[in-house]
């Protein structure tokens, strides 16, 4: 494998139902940020079936590029020809990085194409950076150190540790990068993408499935990484009954309620409302962490929350080293509290 051949920055734009998905552009603004070490481009890579229209907007976000793959077999997303679609664009445009979600449809699509393209994939990535690795040269090996490398750092061992991954010697380098996690740059419909469009062949096999009926299935949850305000509880706050404290303080301020892992091991509250490194990665505005004792793993999914203030009555817990304000005391007494004035001063606005 000639790794010179490789250039760019790739990434994978989700689409359903003919629609961008939000991890789409946070790629992008991802991608640029490693291109600019780089010094190459952004390529967004563009599957489905009628989808040309969409590519605009890819643009608008930062790609300097946009490859359009559109094929009837495209239409709804199915494992062999995405595969096959993605695998194609690979072969042909020798992209140096390739990034893709870790969505549900993410985590299915990126280690089949690292596998027909013959390269790792680090996956369910929290941090990539551009650096030399092994990162300090083995003494009496220095010209062994290989520069401008995609390290992909990710949760490993059940979220124990954290690991910094390379892929020194194949090309692409991918990784599937977590919803949430990265920023996505602000909109510019003054800039234009080039638009490409690519036709592999795609070829019926025995891996097809034939999809017999889509059922959409109906939520009343709200989506925690939308929300602007969080009110998080974790074991500390006792039991599913006491949530009712959190949930009153988040309709008194706008905010949603959410929580860590303990909570939903317990049964208070569904997946949906994790936050955490097996959860959702949440940047709000404003984020209450309630009863959270602070746990790398939680941490991880929130701490990049504009404000956060902590109340715990531990005044050790680990949660107050990223706190922006913290209140030591009981919760049961402070956040009802909280509320009551919250109230009084919109009363009187």
């Amino acid at each position: 494998m000639a790794l010179e051949d490789y250039k760019g920055v790739f990434i994978y734009a989700q689409q359903v139902d003919n629609k961008i998905d939000n991890i789409a552009y946070e790629l992008i603004g991802e991608a640029t940020r490693l291109a600019k070490d780089l010094d190459t481009t952004v390529t967004a890579v563009l599957l489905g079936s009628g989808v040309k229209d969409l590519a605009p907007s890819l643009g608008y976000y930062g790609a300097d590029r946009v490859i359009v793959v559109d094929d009837p077999k495209l239409e709804t997303y199915r494992t062999e020809p995405y595969t096959q679609a993605l695998a194609a664009v690979i072969n042909e445009y020798k992209p140096e990085i390739m990034l893709v979600g870790a969505t549900a449809i993410g985590r299915d699509l990126g280690p089949r194409v690292s596998a027909r393209v013959k390269t790792g994939l680090t996956a369910d990535c929290t941090s990539l950076e551009i650096n030399d690795f092994p990162i300090n040269a083995i003494p009496g090996k220095e010209d062994e150190q290989k520069h401008n490398q995609l390290l992909m750092t990710r949760p490993a061992f059940g979220g124990n540790t954290i690991a910094t991954i390379a892929c020194p010697d194949n090309r692409p380098q991918m990784a599937t990068v977590r919803p949430g996690v990265m920023k996505k740059l602000a909109e510019d419909t003054s800039k234009q993408a080039e638009i490409v469009e690519f036709n592999p062949e795609l070829a019926e096999n025995n891996c097809y499935v034939e999809i017999l009926e889509v059922v959409k299935e109906v939520k009343n949850t709200v989506n925690i990484q939308d929300a602007k305000i969080l009110v998080s509880g974790g074991r500390g706050v006792g039991s599913k009954e006491n949530f009712k404290i959190l949930e009153d303080l988040a309709d008194a301020i706008g905010g949603q309620v959410s929580c860590s892992r303990a909570v939903v091991d317990n049964g208070w509250l569904a997946k949906d409302y994790q936050v955490g490194q097996t959860g959702k990665t949440v940047r709000p505005n404003l984020y209450f962490a309630i009863g959270i004792s602070g746990a790398i793993q939680h941490v991880a999914g929130m701490e990049e929350s504009d404000i956060i203030i902590a109340i715990n009555k531990d005044e050790t817990a680990p949660i107050f080293d990223v706190a922006t304000y913290g209140i030591v005391g009981d919760l049961n007494k402070i956040v009802p509290k909280l509320t009551e004035e919250i109230k009084k001063a919109k009363a009187a606005k």
